[in-house]
């Protein structure tokens, strides 16, 4: 590997690492409870029964315990009991008002499942840009704005330029560390299948009607072969805030949506030239119509083509009424992936190697196979605070001293993967006490496809494009909210941090 490329490293540390064996305190707590039974039978010399709850609580602590794609069994039981309750409730089916009929304001947004606790407001013009629409999510209390990017991709750069990329990042995000009002930032890049309606209306504006027959014919079988496996990315930014560190600067700025959009501006304003040094052209924060656009050719990637036709025709920019943004119909999503408007959408959550990556080393999962096929990558950050910074890094230090200091006075020896854990814990204390950061990430990635094709044979031509590099995990159980992390530009996708991050 070229000493130029960027290798990023200790990325697959768990944010709450088990203390006792690797496990964490519920866990340990449980597998003490059914061991309890075992020592009283043993203990009144009941050797059979004994032997009887060691099998039967030896068993429940593997449940308990023991990973499965992810997640122990007793808790992909209660996300299953969930999964159905939802289902057999009819929670999990949905439909636009406005295919009813029961529209009655069109600007009122309708979208299904995680999307429900969204509103988006519009903020103030800023500057000559127009109007910026505002991501409210009621949920986790944060605000935030998404921008669309003009970029050329990585995929031809060389190890040198990867290199300058990759540290023009690390310093937008400790930037973002460095401010209060904003914390999470998530980058968005989905192809869009180029049916060739762009590029009709082009050759209609400049055919050469006195053209030779044979350049026609040449030019027309060139359509033919490459027009239709022939794709576009598109990028999105999203930047958001607490509502916690929005409170006070934007009661200052005069409260309300205005006062919180008065408090964002100055800081996007700050970021643009950041995010053109990582080779973005152009920056184009998006208003309310713009927006739905991008989360209404994320349901349905063939209604791009019906708004190109249209943005050529008038010549300006063609925005979606809130209420017809999302899904016309979306039934129950099936346990391994998301049906809408004639699609389906398998997601998965992206694990990083142990031994670290490189600068685009997630390419692959953008390219497509097969004419028609979408496929979208979103990575979120969040940075933290230097005050969360130093204690995660303390605990950390103090987690993997404590367990190495307790195998040394039992006479153990700590291993390769230990070792490389306590080198790992003091090179982040001495980086954050020079003041970097710590980023929390997700890597969301998802496969788009019309849903009369074969769903698991495009999945596993996503799998098998990145076998070896990475290791996926497929959404089960919650393909819909995959969906919403890994396609649409809306900055939901990092759970929320409880309990500081380690």
């Amino acid at each position: 590997m070229s000493t130029a490329t960027r290798i990023y490293k200790g990325l697959s540390r768990k944010e709450h690492a088990g203390w006792i064996i690797g496990l964490t305190p519920v866990q340990a707590f449980v597998c003490v409870g059914l061991a309890v039974p075992v020592i009283l039978a043993l203990a009144a010399k009941q050797f059979g029964q004994a032997l009887l709850l060691g099998a039967l609580c030896g068993t429940a602590a593997t449940l308990v315990v023991v990973p499965v794609r992810g997640r122990p069994a007793l808790r992909w039981l209660g996300h299953l009991l969930l999964y159905r309750a939802g289902f057999a409730l009819g929670w999990s089916r949905w439909q636009s008002r406005a295919v009813t009929g029961q529209a009655t304001d069109l600007d009122e947004p309708d979208l299904p499942g995680v999307l429900a606790r969204l509103r988006f407001p519009d903020g103030p013009p800023l500057r000559d840009v127009g109007r910026v629409c505002l991501i409210h999510d009621t949920g986790d209390g944060r605000w935030g704005a998404t921008a669309r990017l003009t970029h050329a991709g990585v995929g031809m750069l060389s190890d040198a330029q990867c290199e300058r990329l990759a540290n023009r990042l690390g310093n937008l995000l400790l930037s973002i560390g460095h401010r209060e009002v904003i914390d999470r930032m998530t980058l968005l890049v989905r192809t869009v299948p180029d049916d060739g309606a762009d590029y009709q209306a082009w050759r209609a504006e400049h055919d050469v009607p006195h053209a030779p027959a044979l350049v026609r014919q040449a030019a027309e079988e060139l359509d033919k072969l490459v027009g239709a496996v022939s794709v576009r990315h598109e990028v999105f930014v999203t930047l958001s805030g607490t509502e916690d560190a929005l409170r006070r600067p934007a009661a200052a700025a005069g409260g309300g949506v205005a006062g919180r959009a008065a408090v964002l501006y100055r800081v996007l304003d700050g970021l643009e030239d950041k995010l053109k040094s990582l080779g973005a052209t152009a920056v184009k924060w998006l208003s309310g119509p713009e927006l739905a656009v991008a989360i209404r050719t994320g349901f349905n990637p063939a209604s791009a083509a019906g708004l190109a036709a249209r943005r050529h025709r008038t010549g300006t920019e063609v925005g979606v009424r809130w209420a017809t943004a999302g899904p016309v119909h979306a039934p129950a999503p099936s346990a391994r992936a998301y049906y809408h408007d004639g699609f389906a959408t398998v997601s998965y959550s992206v694990l990083m190697p142990e031994a670290g990556t490189v600068f685009g080393s997630l390419g692959g999962l953008l390219a497509v196979r097969t004419a028609g096929e979408r496929r979208s990558l979103a990575i979120h950050y969040e940075t933290l605070s230097q005050h969360r910074s130093r204690k995660a890094v303390r605990r950390l230090r103090f987690r993997t001293g404590v367990v190495r200091d307790w195998k040394s006075s039992k006479g153990f020896n700590s291993g390769a993967a230990e070792a490389r854990e306590a080198g790992g814990a003091r090179a982040q204390e001495h980086a954050v006490a020079a003041g970097h950061g710590i980023v929390r990430f997700a890597v969301a990635a998802a496969v788009t496809i019309p849903d009369t094709w074969n769903v698991e044979d495009h999945a596993a031509k996503l799998e098998n494009d990145i076998a070896g590099r990475f290791q996926l995990l497929r959404m089960e159980l919650a393909q819909d909210a995959g969906f919403v992390a890994a396609v649409l530009p809306v900055g939901v996708g990092l759970p929320r941090l409880r309990g500081g991050a380690s």
